[in-house]
């Protein structure tokens, strides 16, 4: 008989492990037993959620409302600030016109000193018996609407001109035919005569003799005084011989007076007078007193 020998493995015994897990669950609801009594749990009542946040700007501290009086005193200062621009603006544009009006005043004294320039240069040429050339234009450009006359009367001469050492040499030549006169009786000649027999004059008056009245003659004419020469000639006996002479020292002072009357027009004339590039100066010469037309 076969002696089966049966071994038994011993069984484990669960025990241990459920008194393990029934401690532990005694002590996780001893826990939460205490927790929730602590009031750590509040049944029913979901925990809100948190706000979201807007995120601060890197640039700086957030701005604070400005109080009204501060933006009062903003709006002053702005306002205050406009005001002295303004202030700045205006007064610049004062400059600026004080500027042009400076301007425009140099640019006509500067015509004005041309013209005069000009007009002198005119005279030094027919002195010495020269021609224009380029001045005859010039006359005419800066003094053609102000001295219409003169400037014709200057280029007239300028054609056939004569000067005044030429009309003092022409006068000696004509001395003896000046002085005796035409040589023939007339009755006019004889009455002449007779009147001259006797007269009476003041000590101051000038003597009616021909020589003496040719001298003075020549003084007036060496001197530029030459109306006062030609009216001297002009009551010598032989008066008629000089003819031609009277006609070109008439000529030669007609000449002269238009000069003066230029001259006088580049310093004074308040309107007509141009400068070199044919503009009116409008500018008033500081030799003329301001009026209150002329401003």
């Amino acid at each position: 008989m076969n002696d089966y020998t049966t071994t038994s493995r011993p069984r484990s015994s669960l025990k241990p492990v459920l008194f393990a897990v029934l401690a532990s669950f005694l002590l996780g609801a001893s826990v939460v037993g205490y927790l929730a009594w602590r009031g750590f749990f509040v049944p029913g009542v979901a925990s809100p959620a948190p706000a979201p946040t807007e995120q601060a700007p890197l640039a700086g501290p957030p701005a604070r409302p400005v109080p009204s009086e501060t933006a009062a005193a903003a709006v002053a200062r702005v306002q205050e600030t406009q005001g002295g621009l303004d202030q700045r603006l205006a007064a610049a544009e004062q400059r600026i016109a004080r500027l042009d009006l400076q301007a425009q005043a140099a640019g006509g004294n500067a015509a004005r000193a041309e013209g005069l320039l000009i007009a002198f240069a005119a005279r030094r040429a027919l002195e010495r018996g020269s021609e224009l050339g380029y001045l005859a234009d010039q006359l005419r450009l800066r003094f053609g609407d102000a001295q219409p006359n003169a400037v014709q009367t200057v280029l007239d001469f300028a054609g056939n001109p004569v000067t005044r050492d030429v009309l003092v040499a022409r006068l000696d030549g004509l001395q003896p035919s000046l002085e005796r006169g035409s040589g023939r009786p007339s009755l006019s000649r004889l009455g002449e005569e007779l009147s001259n027999m006797f007269v009476i004059r003041r000590e101051t008056t000038p003597s009616p003799q021909p020589e003496r009245r040719f001298q003075r003659a020549r003084m007036f004419l060496e001197s530029g005084r030459v109306d006062k020469a030609m009216a001297e000639v002009r009551l010598l006996p032989g008066s008629l011989n000089a003819a031609q002479w009277l006609a070109d020292a008439s000529r030669y002072e007609r000449a002269q007076r238009a000069l003066e009357l230029i001259e006088t027009a580049a310093v004074q004339e308040p309107r007509t007078l141009r400068n070199g590039a044919g503009q009116p100066v409008e500018q008033l010469s500081p030799a003329v007193a301001a009026t209150p037309a002329a401003q």
